[in-house]
């Protein structure tokens, strides 16, 4: 973790009431980011290249020396970008589990995360810190911004993905209380929200449909009255399922995401895309199809480059993810870019020669009120398939008609994407406990 973060979450209890954690750095004048991003990158080009034996062959067969990187524009026009699959192709061929971005010896490391594994094996993340682990740390801004402030309780889930939150939690001065919010463990988050009244609650998908299956026998309005908000992230809350949240259980959500596996981006108050903290990480709109820059609004891949990441970092990274960006000043007054995260790069499926996105299958999912969680899988081997076939969890519920409700899904999906699926039903828990990440729920499978 770097120095000035450090310092800044020791002597965060200075001003409680100011509305920025780092001021300085959160409002900080785009030419200035600018300036500071790029004495990064010219520290790092040149250290990469001696250190890690993965960009200096990637550079190297680019036709690309170190020496030749002077300037922001140099950066951006000569080094190569890549991707997870450039990782594993290394790893798979050299034997290195850190798929030759160790920069360090790997007794100078702290601790050793991962991805999760989503879309494939989990990614090493080699961690060097002082205070607080560097992936909790860059989310300090953002719980700042939620309300939550140095002698809160804040309920999270227990574990240990992707960053050891233990001592970030210290150095804010907050008092964590950890909880088993997987399946099944609705009612021992009821009951450490009812006798904890903690500030801040980290949400992930069983949490939220554990609650939801109690919500008819307790008043979860009243039971989640002490928040000040709370935090949801990987896959997406479908539509129906986050206004029921806000609206019938009264709690402020701020959903966030990845920074391209280099931290987190999340929503401030005015909920108007997810901010990417500039200092910490270079972020790019990249074409799909190529390295060419597309324009904020227009959707693009994300392109990430860590900027304090002493250990493993990544430099050009495509991330997979389907993005918009918006690089105006932001209505909270922050003046990084902000993102709105639209999908994976490679989820869409052309069925029939018509192209099927998850955003409109998900509609259709979330219309019928047995599948209102907008739990589903598309099942494939390929991007092109002969059929569209479905996996949709559903509540079981008492004399549920199990091909009516078929039925039913077919006719709202044909008439969203215009292809008459296959659909296998089976109980939302079941369909949870396929998945292999804790965090993510992936929604394009191959069984």
């Amino acid at each position: 973790m770097d120095e000035s973060r450090s310092k800044t979450l020791e002597r965060s209890v200075d001003d409680p009431n100011r509305r920025y954690l780092q001021p300085e750095i959160e409002t900080m004048p785009r030419a200035q980011l600018r300036a500071l991003q790029e004495q990064r990158l010219l520290e790092m080009v040149p250290a990469a290249y001696e250190l890690s034996p993965f960009y200096r062959e990637l550079w190297s067969a680019a036709g690309v020396h170190p020496g030749q990187v002077r300037t922001y524009d140099d950066f951006i026009e000569l080094i190569p970008t890549f991707s997870k699959d450039d990782l594993r192709a290394y790893r798979d061929r050299t034997g290195d589990p850190f798929a030759g971005l160790l920069q360090v010896p790997s007794s100078a490391l702290t601790s050793i995360m991962s991805t999760s594994g989503t879309t494939g094996a989990p990614e090493l993340i080699p961690e060097i810190w002082d205070s607080a682990p560097p992936l909790p740390a860059c989310s300090g801004r953002d719980l700042w911004e939620v309300g939550v402030r140095p002698g809160d309780r804040i309920l999270v889930p227990g574990g240990a993905f992707r960053g050891f939150f233990d001592t970030f939690f210290q150095e804010m001065g907050l008092v964590p209380i950890y909880v088993d919010s997987w399946i099944g463990h609705g009612a021992e988050v009821l009951d450490a929200l009812r006798r904890f009244k903690p500030t801040y609650l980290q949400l992930i998908m069983p949490t939220v449909l554990e609650l939801e299956r109690i919500a008819s026998s307790e008043q979860l309005r009243e039971a989640f009255s002490s928040l000040k908000g709370a935090a949801f992230a990987g896959q997406p809350l479908g539509a129906a399922l986050a206004t029921r949240v806000r609206d019938e259980w009264g709690v402020e959500l701020f959903m966030y995401s990845s920074a391209g596996d280099t931290g987190t981006a999340w929503e401030c108050r005015e909920h108007d895309g997810y901010h990417l903290w500039e200092d910490l990480v270079l972020p790019e709109n990249l074409s799909t199809e190529s390295d060419r820059a597309v324009g904020d609004g227009e959707i693009g891949e994300l392109v990430a480059t860590d900027l304090d990441n002493r250990a493993a970092p990544l430099i050009r990274f495509r991330s997979g993810d389907l993005v918009r960006f918006n690089r105006d000043v932001c209505g909270c007054g922050r003046t990084h870019t902000r993102q709105w995260l639209i999908g994976r790069a490679g989820d869409e499926t052309v069925v029939e020669g018509k192209p099927v996105v998850l955003s409109e299958v998900w509609k259709a999912i979330e219309s019928q009120q047995e599948t209102l969680d907008g739990m589903f899988q598309i099942i494939r081997e390929s991007r092109v398939a002969s059929r569209l076939s479905l996996r949709v969890g559903y509540q079981p519920t008492d004399q549920l008609d199990l091909d009516d409700l078929t039925g039913r899904l077919q006719r709202a999906v044909e008439t969203r994407v215009g292809v008459v699926p296959e659909i296998q039903l089976v109980p939302v828990d079941d369909l949870l406990s396929r998945s292999s990440s804790v965090a993510k729920f992936p929604r394009v499978v191959k069984a």
